[in-house]
């Protein structure tokens, strides 16, 4: 039977925070970013708006396939790290650039090609189509410089040091602002290059925070242990195909999600001006909100990681249970605001009654489901920690596409609810997210089996903790 030591889980809930808050910040510069490019096309015209609006929206999904993929890295480093084999660190970091490399070429071409497959498929407006593809021709370019970023930042993370990226997430958003303007609306000598300006803006500044980190790695004292650019090292396929094994799970169910997001989106959006306006603001409140547990989620994959590495059973469960504790605290705050003062808070979006109104029934639904939320990413930051991604990722595609998309669309067609109804069925698909992937950590934390990473496992029995089945 397992009891809790109060004074041990007060100092893993310390310590998950330590690490979680620069993570926090990192996430909120990101949103941040996509908040600069959507207002300069906003000044700008209508036109360039909508435009840069469909081309993030395909962008995304790219964004969060390299995000996912890359993931790998963290948990991986933070087991070496928790076993006190830092020097491992180094030749697994290397091998990941070699993955980056690799996902960064294959998004660059991907990313142009389905395009315009991808805007004509949803109807996209001829006037908007050409613009649209610009900005995405234009932002591919900063694909290679993305997942070599998301390697730099994976390797930080893993090791616990977490603050670089709250600082080069900040950079970014410093950046962004200048750049965009002067490339969008023409200034400093350059030519007005609206949505293909935005996209080649935030393209360069991808650049930039990637190569302003890698400085950081290269230069910076903490990181001299881990000999992290010691030689230059060929590609090792089999470390390759390790980080694959857990990476392409992790992509697969965050792209899952992702694309629920957007789909949803698209089918609302047939719903008319009012109807969009409303799910985008709703939307946008509830990612806002989720960039903190989000953030968390990062951390408790560490904090599971380095105790599997040191091979306490114990301590995954105290770093992976006071985790999904923190998620769920964080959410009162916010949810207070979407259950109490809906209307107010679609407000600071818009002067529009019907869509202040409509917005306002869409944040008490987000608001009844950004616990579930929660429960479902510190979970699943968790498991990454035991490197368990394949059967989470089968439950989030059971969870999103078997039970939440069926269920909002019959819904919103069959029942007649509309916004309200697809609103119903990303509650239902959530809910079903927490409930399983918790039980799937709950499950592995107490009855599974694991093993400290890599050779010196071989010459340990197995603990309690993880089985990779």
């Amino acid at each position: 039977m397992f009891s809790f030591d109060s004074q041990r889980l007060r100092r893993e809930f310390g310590q998950t925070l330590l690490l979680a808050l620069p993570l926090v910040a990192g996430q909120l510069s990101g949103v941040g970013m996509t908040v600069i490019d959507t207002m300069l096309a906003g000044h700008l015209n209508a036109h360039t708006l909508g435009a840069v609006s469909v081309g993030a929206n395909f962008w995304v999904l790219a964004y969060v396939a390299a995000l996912g993929v890359m993931m790998a890295l963290s948990p991986s480093v933070a087991q070496l790290a928790g076993a006190r084999r830092e020097k491992e660190i180094g030749a697994l970091f290397r091998q990941a650039l070699w993955l980056a490399a690799g996902m960064g070429v294959l998004l660059f071409f991907a990313v142009r090609l389905l395009a315009p497959l991808f805007l004509h498929w949803i109807g996209v407006d001829p006037s908007l189509r050409d613009d649209a593809l610009a900005f995405v021709h234009a932002i591919s370019w900063g694909a290679p410089a993305l997942c070599a970023y998301f390697a730099l930042r994976g390797v930080s993370e893993g090791m616990g040091l977490t603050r670089p990226t709250m600082y080069f997430g900040l950079l970014g958003l410093a950046l962004l602002a200048p750049i965009g303007w002067a490339l969008m609306y023409g200034r400093l000598g350059f030519s007005p290059q609206g949505a293909r300006g935005c996209g080649a803006a935030t393209a360069l500044v991808l650049w930039l925070q990637m190569f302003a980190l890698l400085a950081w790695l290269r230069w910076r004292p903490e990181y001299r242990r881990q000999d992290l650019f010691a030689r230059w090292d060929r590609p090792d396929w089999r470390a390759i195909s390790q980080l694959l094994r857990i990476g392409l799970p992790m992509g697969v169910a965050v792209f899952m999600e992702a694309s629920l997001f957007a789909v949803v989106a698209l089918v609302l959006a047939g719903f008319g001006e009012t109807t969009a306006s409303a799910h985008q603001i709703a939307l946008n409140v509830s990612a806002v909100c989720f960039m903190v547990p989000l953030g968390l989620a990062l951390a408790i994959t560490v904090r599971v990681g380095n105790a599997v590495g040191r091979g306490d059973a114990r301590g995954v469960r105290y770093a992976g249970y006071s985790g999904i504790v923190l998620c769920i605290a964080t959410q009162f705050l916010p949810v207070s605001f979407m259950l109490l003062v809906p209307e107010r808070v679609a407000a600071l979006y818009t002067s529009d009654g019907a869509v202040i109104a409509l917005a306002g029934q869409l944040l008490v639904l987000a608001g009844l489901f950004q616990f579930s939320d929660g429960i479902q990413v510190a979970s699943n930051g968790a498991l990454r920690g035991l490197k368990d991604t394949r059967v989470p990722m089968l439950i989030t595609v059971l969870a999103y596409w078997g039970i939440g998309m069926p269920v909002g669309w019959y819904l919103a067609f069959r029942a007649g609810q509309g916004a309200r109804g697809m609103w119903m069925g990303l509650i239902a698909g959530l809910s079903a997210a927490a409930v399983l992937l918790f039980l799937r950590f709950h499950r592995q934390a107490r009855h599974g089996r694991w093993q400290p990473p890599g050779p010196a496992a071989q010459d340990s029995a197995a603990v309690p903790g993880h089985n990779h089945g």
